[in-house]
């Protein structure tokens, strides 16, 4: 695993300066303590940091091919390459490593830019092609690695894996991008491909960018999608031994490693089957991580000795006090834009626990966006099922006035609390799944906004985002559709990224063996009924693993990495919250409005109303702030 940056003159062949790419290599340091390598040449630049993983005495980079005609820089894995070294082998390139990096530039050479279509892993790189002028930048399928980058004034193009890496640039812009603001808090990331500042973008999974020297910058191009089409024929039992077969080639590909490796254990269901077909294909015990909490309210911990008992593995656990809420600060600094999911603050801890036993960790990432796992998927088909009975054009005034004047009972039994039920009748499928989902509801946004705010949205509203995904679905299937929303949002923007900052800020690599893409595009062909029946999710999963784990820890109710918030800000970050929320900083933007503000943070200290989720949100975006306090409001933007 590894950090990557570049500069490159899209113009000419300007000087590169090299104390500038070397800054911007080293703000990501944590990525790859083990060496750094710069390439310079007329017009570009690149940078390097690594972790050393596989062929750790040749895999250094920049690696340039025989004549040094091309050059690559890569973070990730090529899982297949050593089926790839051999095939392009007797093709007549010549391998000077045994890594899978330079099986990147060979491809190339041998395939151009569907060489990405070869490659099974996680990746993000950046390729030069000085014969053909042309700089390649590419994105693996599921997004598990980023990939930022911004066309600076005068032409000169830079990228890095973080962007912290880009704001070591004197010349990009720090504007926010309003549309990024709105979408922060009604998601709680800014999903791809914005970032919170104007200037810089993420390259979306499964799309790679050229940039031709000269000529302007193309908009990026998609290689890969996958498609639900629910038309396999196969049996269940038949479909739970495939899985078994498809999750130990998944997982066995994974464990190629040339340094400690191991695996996350959290009691659930995913990273529990993980650790099981780990056992199975290992000639050694698997090392094993976990997180306990003091509070047993969010504890798993003893699902998790099950499974480690069970397969007598290398077994750690650190317990975690419930007011475990010194990270805040440190949580900013690592994701360098507004992100506000607070399991980041434990999944931070177990990254941290790992990293002392392995350098490599396999996770259970992406389990419920493929399998059908999460509680709001079940809710959403009943609602579905409800949504069918009546048209839109009947459901929408008449489930919206219900939804407008039934009061919001946080309080009361989950059966009486009707109203966001009334307000998901009254919407289409995809507007009622991003309602949902949404930290802040339209009507929340609405009053948090100021007028300011809302005259550069323009009417845009982040629902959009759900809709452009929506509208290339490929299915009216409620499971699916949701599911496919999931993977181009929810697994890219939230879990792959907390993720990935948290694991590289230990300098730990994470590999992911339930987003293997091949693995994701045949479930894709399963029906839903595999997936989701009678109120429970993850139905195959959980029936291939029926012989493997205890029936209790797959059965019981989903807990999921969570921490006391509302706690917290009635009582030890009490202070905290109110010089936050009702401070200078972000009303110095002119994007809120300071009532409503109060409001929030009244309610919630009172305990009249649990508006955690809310204050996390805007105490994140604070601290956004106050680590880039060059950050202004960018003028109204035009069209989405």
């Amino acid at each position: 695993m590894c950090g990557i940056v570049g500069i490159f003159d899209t113009r000419g062949k300007r000087e590169v300066p090299r104390e500038l790419l070397s800054r911007m290599n080293e703000t990501q340091h944590h990525r790859g303590p083990d060496e750094g390598g710069l390439h310079v040449e007329p017009g570009l630049g690149f940078g390097h940091r690594r972790l050393s993983i596989i062929d750790l005495s040749t895999g250094q980079q920049p690696l340039p091919n025989e004549d040094g005609s091309v050059v690559v820089v890569f973070n990730g894995e090529i899982y297949n390459y050593q089926a790839l070294i051999p095939e392009l082998a007797a093709l007549g390139h010549v391998f000077r490593t045994k890594s899978d990096t330079e099986v990147i530039v060979h491809a190339w050479e041998q395939w151009g830019e569907d060489c990405v279509r070869r490659f099974r892993g996680m990746f993000a790189f950046a390729l030069w092609d000085r014969n053909r002028e042309t700089l390649f930048l590419a994105r693996d399928r599921l997004g598990v690695k980023p990939l930022f980058y911004a066309l600076l004034p005068g032409g000169t193009f830079v990228f890095g894996s973080e962007l912290k890496a880009l704001l070591a640039h004197p010349d990009l812009g720090r504007e926010l991008d309003p549309f990024a603001v709105e979408e922060y808090f009604a998601l709680g990331y800014v999903p791809e491909p914005r970032t919170i500042f104007a200037a810089a973008a993420k390259l979306p999974p499964a799309t790679t960018l050229s940039v031709k020297r000269g000529a302007p910058l193309p908009a990026p191009r998609e290689y890969w999608d996958v498609r639900f089409t629910l038309d396999n024929p196969i049996t269940a039992a038949d479909a739970e031994a495939e899985l078994l077969e498809r999750l130990r080639e998944s997982v066995r590909l994974r464990m190629i490693s040339e340094v400690p490796l191991g695996a996350f254990l959290s009691g659930g269901v995913d990273s529990s089957a993980v650790v099981a077909v780990m056992a199975g294909v290992s000639a050694e015990p698997v090392n094993t991580c976990s997180i306990a909490f003091s509070d047993p309210r969010f504890d798993e911990s003893a699902y998790a000795l099950q499974v480690a008992e069970r397969y007598r593995t290398r077994h750690s656990v650190d317990r975690v006090d419930a007011d475990d809420f010194d990270l805040v600060d440190e949580l900013v600094r690592l994701y360098d834009e507004p992100y506000a999911d607070s399991s980041a603050l434990p999944t931070y801890r177990v990254c941290q626990l790992a990293r002392r036993h392995v350098t490599v960790a396999l996770s259970g990432d992406g389990g419920d966006e493929s399998f059908g796992g999460y509680r709001r998927y079940r809710m959403h088909m009943a609602e579905e099922r409800m949504r069918a009975a009546l048209p839109l054009g009947v459901r929408r005034p008449m489930f919206g006035l219900l939804g407008a004047v039934y009061p919001k009972a946080d309080w009361a039994p989950r059966v009486l609390r009707a109203k966001s039920t009334f307000q998901a009748l009254a919407r289409d499928s995809v507007e009622a799944y991003f309602h949902s989902v949404s930290i802040l509801r339209d009507d929340m946004r609405a009053a948090l906004f100021s007028n300011t705010l809302k005259g550069k949205l323009g009417g845009y509203n982040a629902v959009e985002v759900f809709r452009r995904h929506g509208a290339r679905a490929g299915t009216d299937d409620p499971l699916a559709l949701v599911q496919y929303l999931d993977l181009h949002t929810y697994l890219v923007g939230d879990i792959n990224t907390k993720v990935d900052r948290a694991s590289m800020a230990h300098s730990l690599e994470v590999r992911e063996p339930l987003m293997d893409h091949p693995l994701v595009e045949w479930l894709a062909t399963l029906p839903s009924s595999l997936k989701v029946r009678g109120g429970e999710g993850k139905v195959l999963l959980k029936k291939a693993m029926e012989p493997h784990l205890p029936h209790d820890l797959m059965h019981r109710p989903k807990m999921g990495f969570s921490v006391p918030l509302a706690s917290w800000f009635r009582g030890p970050l009490r202070e905290r919250v109110r010089g936050a929320l009702l401070g200078e900083r972000l009303l110095a933007t002119g994007y809120f409005n300071p009532d409503y503000l109060r409001r929030l943070v009244e309610d919630h200290q009172r305990g009249l109303r649990d508006y955690s989720a809310s204050i996390w949100t805007l105490l994140m975006f604070d601290g956004f702030l106050g680590l880039n306090a060059g950050a202004a409001a960018t003028p109204a933007r035009r069209s989405a």
